[in-house]
């Protein structure tokens, strides 16, 4: 499942807030992927303003990672940000999905619906 949300902000003010504003949820800024500039250094020319960001919450991370190895596959949390119907859409994959890939336990599942409250209230911000 795709949690995801709308905007009227443009995508362009998200997407310059959006550092300061990861900050106060918690989460840090690893990388981000504008695919249309990438695919177009390909040859590919993508309509979409598509920008995929990495977030990560560190301690969120630590007692994941230190919990259950194979959560590494979906770290850090990916934040898309694109344009659609004349909205700014954030999306990322739904925290069901990956407690339920890989049989978190109760603690763990506590503690991660917490981080995704976190990251939802993010999205919800703008």
């Amino acid at each position: 499942m795709i949690y995801k949300t709308t905007t009227k902000t443009l995508i362009d003010k998200v997407k310059e807030e959006l550092p300061d504003k990861a900050k106060t949820f918690g989460f840090g800024i690893l990388g981000s992927y504008d695919f249309q500039q990438i695919l177009k250094k390909k040859g590919y020319d993508l309509k979409t303003q598509i920008t995929v960001y990495e977030l990560c919450n560190p301690p969120a991370a630590f007692q994941a990672l230190t919990t259950i190895n194979e959560i590494s596959v979906f770290l850090p949390c990916r934040l898309s940000i694109y344009k659609e119907n004349e909205e700014t859409v954030l999306a990322t994959i739904g925290i069901e999905n990956i407690l339920e890939a890989v049989q978190a336990d109760e603690v763990l599942k506590k503690h991660m619906n917490e981080i995704f409250s976190n990251l939802r209230s993010l999205m919800s911000s703008f």
